[in-house]
Formats: C-alpha cells, structure tokens, sequence
C-alpha cells in the first residue's frame, strides 16, 4: 500500500483529516478505560476465597424473643445439622465471607505498640477449617482445649483468655517476612491484651467485605470460639448432595425450636454470585457500550470516507480508468 498519495490527500482535506484523528482519538481513550475497568472487575470476581465453595451451605436464623439458653440450643442445632446424610461438618460462627457481617480488628506484634501492624477480619467458630475447606499448609488447627465458650466469654465474669490463632498465608507473610509464623504470639482480641500463639498458617480465607481492597482481601485471623449464638450456621457436604442437604437442614433447624425465622439459606456459590452480580452486570454493560462505540466508530469513518470520496469524482473517474479497484480508492480517500 503506498503511503505518500494519501498523506498527500489529507493534506488536501485538513478539516476531514482532523475529524478522523479526533475520532480515532476519543474512541481509543473510551475503549482503553473501558477495557481497564473491566479487567478490574474480572479480576475481583477471580479472587480466591479458600474455602471449598462448591461445597459449603450457609444458614441464618433470627430469634423470636430472649431464648432461656442460647448455648444449649446452639449445642442442639449443631447435634441436629451434623446428624444429616450427607453432612461432613457442621459449626455457628460469626460469618462466611460475603455475608451482610464483617468482623474487623487490628493485630499488633508489641503489647505496647501504639499503631496496629495490621487490619484482619475475624473469623470465630469451631471446625472452620473442615467445614469451610481451609487447607492448611503449616502448623495444627486448633486442640479441644483450646476452644472458649462465646456465652461464658460474653458472660461479663473474669476474662477468658483465647490462646491461640490460626493465620492466612498473607498475613503471615505480612507480619513475618521470610519467617515462619509458628509460635510467633500477636496481641488481637483478648480483653486482658494477652497474646495469641499461632498454631497454625491456612493458605486463604478471604475477608467477608472489601475492607482493605483486592490486595488486602487475604488478610483474616481465625479465633478458637464454640457454640456461637448468632443464628450463623455453616455446612459442609458434597456438591451433588448441597439441595437436599440445604433442605433437610432447614427442616431439622425449624423442627429444633419453633421461636426463630429462617432468615436466609443458600449454597456459598449462590452467594458468591449474588455478591459479585454487580460487578458482573458493570463488565457486560462496559463491554456493550464498548462494541457500540466501536460500531459507532467504524460507520463515523466509512461516513467521512464516503462524503470525502463523493467530492473527488473527478479524480475517482481518472483512477478507476486507470484499473483501480473500489476498495483501493476508498483507502486513498
């Protein structure tokens, strides 16, 4: 294709040759910022959870009044859901990741340290790491003796002491560079700002929110709490048994106690979904208006292009006689 003819023509036609950088200008500027956007949505939507999300069931209940002993239903409810076929693992905690709750504190390596070296979400329960699907890839989970009763630290009495913690990869990378965090202490949550030993490095768990950012969403500390009474509950079982083992956990939850509502129950990958819906409905709006605007585009310049050759007949008249193609003519043109 030769150059010079049509550098030549556009310095004939400022005005068109303007217009068409113009367009070609705004159009790359949109597509450009368009397509960044949408990465960042793609890429927020690819975060790894940690958890076993094709396998997880999560359930929330409210309670119709003061319950006389909270602790002993929980206990119960936790009897019941764990008798289901099907269910490997059952515990209440205080939340999954990407529920309506989030439970953020900072984690300090000084007792006196003024500033906090980070901010975790925290994640309280028994067995979380078999009935989320945690992997763990340093250390222990948590030991019998080591887990606190939530009414009995929520009693207002002397302050019980939680003595240990499991961290997420991030995390300990965060605070322990190059180090193994296996039997570091950090001072989080305990009221008489004692340390937690770390007993245990689980790959992932992502924060329940955005706090933080994508960079940060790996950063969470789990907590050796039992018998939450929260109305949280958590299952785990085989992905071809999630429905019935939903709804039979529905039905041993109501028949459990008949003063609460079933306030929301789903599979952790329809939560998922639904907590990422916006992102994903914001992607395929941008891809849209981006295939638009690109449409748009090309008749813009086909448009020019035809008006700029209508204006040269006589020209178009000498190049075809000459055996020039169409195609040819409108590329000069």
């Amino acid at each position: 294709m030769s150059i010079g003819p049509i550098l030549s023509s556009l310095k004939r036609n400022k005005i068109q040759a303007v217009l068409i950088i113009l367009e070609i200008a705004l159009s790359c500027a949109i597509v450009s910022n368009a397509t960044f956007m949408i990465s960042q949505r793609l890429e927020r939507m690819e975060r790894a959870t940690g958890l076993a999300d094709d396998q997880v069931v999560r359930i929330n209940v409210a309670g119709i009044g003061e319950s006389e002993n909270p602790g002993a239903q929980v206990r119960q409810d936790l009897a019941e859901l764990r008798s289901i076929a099907g269910v490997k693992a059952a515990t209440s905690l205080n939340h999954v990741p990407f529920d309506n709750s989030a439970w953020n504190g900072s984690v300090r390596l000084d007792r006196n340290q003024r500033g906090p070296s980070l901010n975790v979400a925290m994640y309280l329960g028994k067995d979380l790491l078999d009935t989320l699907g945690l992997t763990l890839v340093e250390g222990r989970d948590f030991s019998p003796s080591e887990y606190v009763d939530w009414e009995q630290f929520n009693s207002g009495g002397p302050a019980l002491r939680v003595p240990s913690a499991i961290i997420t990869r991030d995390v300990a990378e965060r605070l322990f560079p190059g180090q193994s965090a296996i039997g570091k202490e950090i001072y989080a949550w305990n009221p008489d700002n004692s340390p937690h030993r770390i007993v245990g490095v689980v790959e992932r768990l992502i924060r329940p929110n955005d706090n933080g950012g994508i960079e940060n969403a790996g950063f969470s500390l789990l907590l050796p709490m039992k018998d939450l009474t929260m109305g949280r509950f958590a299952l785990r079982t085989d992905p071809s048994q999630r429905e019935a083992v939903e709804k039979a956990a529905i039905a041993a939850l109501e028949r459990s106690s008949n003063r609460r509502v079933i306030m929301e129950h789903a599979a952790f990958t329809d939560v998922m979904r639904q907590y990422y819906q916006k992102d994903r409905d914001m992607a395929w709006l941008l891809a849209i208006l981006m295939m638009g605007l690109l449409a748009i585009t090309a008749l813009g310049l086909f448009g020019i292009a035809s008006f700029w050759v209508s204006q040269r007949t006589r020209s178009i008249g000498i190049r075809r006689a000459l055996g020039a193609t169409r195609r040819q003519i409108l590329r000069y043109f």
